[in-house]
């Protein structure tokens, strides 16, 4: 059994999924498995983000104590790094291999993984705290560099096209799903939150001169009845751009 003060002392290698676990037979609450427990760990991080997530809450929820979850699982890290690797099974790989070609394979990456940050916003914050290495997300990392392989590029840019794009990814989509919980904690849409927020600063003759040449874009941003369509638009250009940039590099090298 791995406690927590055991994986403090060699973070690079502590995961759930490089550790031997000893089978358990018997014992365990009737109706409960790993899997359920999994389930109503991902509901609760959606609904109350990461800060509130424990595992007395989480036993409460599922109706047992919080002992019998450790019949389960070693640690609440243990159930962050299954929740974790549940949601990548999200990405959808099997239309990823289905696309056209290395372009239409990056989109449909790119934008499912976005839209898995989006509904699952304590992912971001919880991504760059372990390995990541689970049967799911090493399954996306692997369709991410075999089409990353397919532009053409060099094998030593590999890595650098890879970060422009998925890097830009999860910026945008952990942007994206903290404006959405910062808009419901104030019971506020996405769509009067942003209008409220922006005249806010107008409002104000303190920044209204400071903020004068950015009244253009503002304006535009702010003209739409639906931000969504605002989020998806930037989006869709932004991944344009940068394919277009790979696909210079890659005559660049020839």
């Amino acid at each position: 059994m791995v406690k927590a003060a055991d994986r403090a002392k060699n973070p690079a290698r502590s995961s759930v999924w490089l550790e031997e676990r000893a089978a358990r037979s018997g014992g365990g609450p009737a109706g409960l498995d790993r899997d359920r427990i999994v389930v109503a760990a991902i509901r609760m991080l959606d609904e109350e983000g990461l800060a509130k997530f424990s595992m007395r809450k989480l036993a409460t929820d599922l109706g047992v104590t919080a002992m019998s979850l450790y019949w389960y699982v070693d640690t609440k890290d243990d159930i962050l790094e299954y929740a974790m690797d549940s949601v990548y099974g999200e990405i959808d790989l099997a239309a990823v291999d289905a696309a056209g070609d290395w372009r239409d394979r990056i989109r449909l990456l790119a934008l499912d993984y976005r839209r898995m940050l989006v509904r699952h916003g304590w992912m971001s914050p919880s991504a760059g705290q372990y390995l990541n290495i689970g049967p799911n997300s090493v399954a996306v990392v692997q369709k991410i560099h075999d089409t990353i392989a397919e532009t053409g590029l060099p094998t030593d840019r590999w890595p650098g096209a890879t970060s422009a794009v998925f890097q830009f990814v999860y910026g945008y989509g952990t942007l994206e799903a903290q404006f959405a919980r910062r808009a419901a904690e104030t019971g506020m849409s996405q769509d009067e939150y942003y209008v409220d927020a922006v005249n806010a600063f107008r409002d104000d003759p303190a920044l209204a001169e400071r903020i004068e040449g950015l009244r253009d874009i503002l304006d535009e941003r702010t003209s739409h009845d639906n931000l969504s369509v605002v989020w998806d638009r930037d989006f869709d250009y932004a991944l344009d751009v940068l394919i277009a940039g790979i696909e210079v590099l890659v005559d660049r090298e020839k």
